[in-house]
């Protein structure tokens, strides 16, 4: 219940008062048997031995309680002395030694903890990429020697970095990141950021990651810059190679498609049984095959910019009920229900006719390819916003993990019944026009397709009395 100190002042306290009591009934008595100034001196010298007691005692404890409040206070440096071996000698010798391995605690930790500071910072200053370090409220606080050379005095200041080209996509990241807590990477166009070092222009992919303490705490974003110059030139030209060599090869691909429909329809004789079997099976790989050629072309023209839209203002609702009815044979000979969910009055959409048919499209087709028989395809649109956000959902057998992160990509969605670009070539038509595109999808549990197009912005038309 009480401390070392507290204890000694009360034994003093204690031993004070017997003496002082034991002095009093000393004093009564002499002073009853007639000798009162043999009292009196008694008396005085217990209450000087009291005295002196007390200040024994306690001023060896108000010395250490310094000493000690010393050391606490951070003056490792400090030594208690004490030449006694007594107890207070102990005491002083376990605060001396308790100061030494705080000191040197503290010089370990301080060395360690310097010790990753230099090797943090040597290895952020070793990264080829630029590399930008932000705090949890987005303030600039360091940038390796690449990030410097490619933003100049726009590393050193936000305000700077803002009106640097580029600059608002990286803080944006930034905001994004702290945020939403979580790494964001744009994909993409959005992702490229053109930036020039000296005389020469390079592109870069935006990645930004939120930093973390051990115990989950924001502490602020790392952002890197990396060089794809490089990678967009070599897509670049595969695109342009892809466009020609599809355009080419079309010419010759139509003469094949021609002679075998009149083969099929007997211009040339008729055909016996194997012989129709053989030419069948030749029409529908020239019919994969232009499929193949036809979304090649439109997926490069779009890369090199070449695809014109004619942008008008579309109502959900009857783009909705064109591509059911395009694709009701198929379904009906799968015996798959198509279901339409969309309100008459929803907002009209800026789009391209024919693109928007061609996201609907590939999306329904797919949708059906991979539902079994009897199976249900849900297409439906709904306003969030400023942008229609479209869904097509099928209970077919759904899409595995390790394929969702390319399903995307040119030849990512390959199978034996496509031609692995029709879903490259919706997410390219859906950016075109300003939407985004996702997919989600539990194997064995069908897929769900969602890509949004904004809001056609609403016209007001003044009646000529309003006029004037």
């Amino acid at each position: 219940m009480f401390n070392l100190a507290q204890r000694l002042i009360f034994g003093c306290v204690l031993l004070a008062g017997l003496t002082i009591g034991l002095a009093a009934l000393t004093h009564r008595a002499l002073a009853a048997s007639g000798q009162s100034s043999l009292a009196v001196a008694f008396g005085l010298v217990a209450v000087l031995l009291a005295t002196a007691t007390i200040a024994f005692v306690l001023m060896p404890v108000r010395s250490l309680a310094r000493d000690a409040r010393k050391i606490a206070q951070g003056s490792l440096e400090h030594r208690v002395e004490w030449s006694g071996r007594d107890s207070f000698g102990a005491i002083a010798a376990e605060l001396n030694r308790m100061a030494v391995r705080l000191r040197d605690l503290r010089e370990t930790e301080a060395g360690r903890r310097q010790m990753e500071f230099q090797l943090s910072d040597a290895v952020l200053q070793s990264i080829f990429e630029p590399v930008i370090v932000t705090d949890g409220k987005g303030h600039l606080l360091k940038t390796n020697p690449a990030a410097a050379e490619l933003l100049g005095e726009a590393a050193k200041d936000r305000m700077a970095l803002a009106n640097t080209p580029g600059g608002d996509k990286i803080l944006s990241a930034i905001r994004d990141a702290i945020a939403m807590q979580k790494p964001v990477a744009a994909e993409g166009d959005a992702s490229m950021l053109p930036m020039r070092i000296g005389k020469q222009a390079r592109s870069f992919r935006l990645r930004t990651t939120p930093m973390r303490d051990s115990e989950g705490r924001l502490l602020g974003t790392v952002t890197t810059l990396e060089d794809v110059t490089s990678l967009q030139d070599t897509d670049r030209f595969k695109t342009r190679f892809l466009g020609v060599a599809s355009r080419k090869l079309r010419d010759p691909l139509l003469l094949l498609r021609r002679g075998l429909y009149a083969l099929t329809q007997g211009f040339a004789g008729d055909l016996t049984p194997l012989q129709a079997e053989l030419v069948n099976a030749a029409v529908q790989e020239s019919q994969k095959l232009d499929d193949l050629m036809a979304d090649l072309i439109e997926v490069a023209e779009i890369d090199v910019g070449k695809r014109d839209f004619n942008m008008e203002n579309l109502q959900p609702l009857p783009m909705l009920h064109e591509a059911r009815d395009r694709y009701c044979d198929q379904a009906a000979e799968k015996h798959i229900k198509v279901v339409i969910e969309a309100f008459a009055d929803l907002s009209f959409v800026r789009a391209d006719r024919r693109a928007l048919r061609s996201i609907l499209d590939n999306l329904l087709s797919n949708a059906i390819r991979f539902t079994p028989e009897g199976g249900e395809i849900l297409l439906a649109a709904e306003e969030m916003k400023e942008f229609v956000q479209f869904t097509v959902r099928d209970t077919g057998r759904g899409i595995e993990a390790e394929r969702l992160s390319t399903i995307f990509d040119r030849f990512g969605s390959a199978s034996e019944m496509g031609t692995g670009l029709g879903l490259a070539l919706v997410r390219r038509l859906v950016e075109s026009l300003g939407g985004q595109i996702a997919v989600e999808s539990r194997f064995g549990h069908g897929a769900t397709f969602k890509f949004t197009l904004p809001v056609a912005a609403v016209e007001v038309v003044r009646h000529p009395v309003e006029v004037g």
